[in-house]
């Protein structure tokens, strides 16, 4: 019986050191020391190694690679203390050569009741006068939305689009008519 109670002992105690060293196994990976603004260059002073357990579905930078992050620039705000994801840095943003970002202030009504999201695809269609004729041709110009802020009068949504620089000037004079509106488009790729 003595033996059978040390056997016993024995098993759960290698039962207990295997869930133990199962739960602790972690990986030194890359964090934000302080705050990181989007566009902003990489400092190796902003960033620190933190020894963390990852479930290996959640994507991180290894601390490896810490080095090959300075200099590039932050795609997205980071707060401190926050693991660096692998698609919150990059080597440009946009926007880039040929490009440019116009803001397109709308009420409700000109934008979709969807909510829209950066790298949405969408149309700036100018719309008729209050009461006015549709035209027969309609003028379009395909975008991307950069960025959403609601307006602090809480009716107004400011939606940085992402245009050829060819077509900047007149997307930001059609937006400054107030008479636009936008169109969502799929968002299947």
């Amino acid at each position: 019986m003595v033996l059978f109670s040390v056997g016993l002992v024995l098993i759960g105690a290698v039962f207990g050191v295997g869930v133990w060293m199962a739960s602790t196994s972690s990986v030194e990976v890359v964090a934000a020391r302080a705050a990181i603004e989007r566009g902003a260059v990489i400092t190796d002073s902003g960033l620190t190694v933190a020894r963390v357990a990852v479930d290996p579905s959640v994507p991180v930078v290894p601390a490896a690679q810490l080095r090959s992050l300075v200099g590039k620039r932050a795609a997205s705000d980071v707060a401190a203390g926050t693991l660096l994801s692998p698609a919150q840095v990059t080597d440009a943003l946009p926007p880039g050569a040929g490009e440019s970002v116009v803001g397109v202030a709308l009420a409700t009504g000109q934008l979709p009741a969807e909510p829209l999201r950066p790298g949405d695809r969408v149309r700036l269609v100018q719309t008729p006068e209050a009461q006015g004729e549709v035209p027969a041709t309609q003028i379009t110009i395909d975008a991307e939305v950069q960025s959403i802020t609601a307006a602090s009068d809480g009716q107004t949504t400011v939606v940085d689009l992402l245009v050829p620089e060819t077509r900047a000037a007149e997307v930001a004079a059609r937006a400054a008519t107030g008479r636009v509106a936008l169109v969502l488009d799929s968002r299947e790729r």
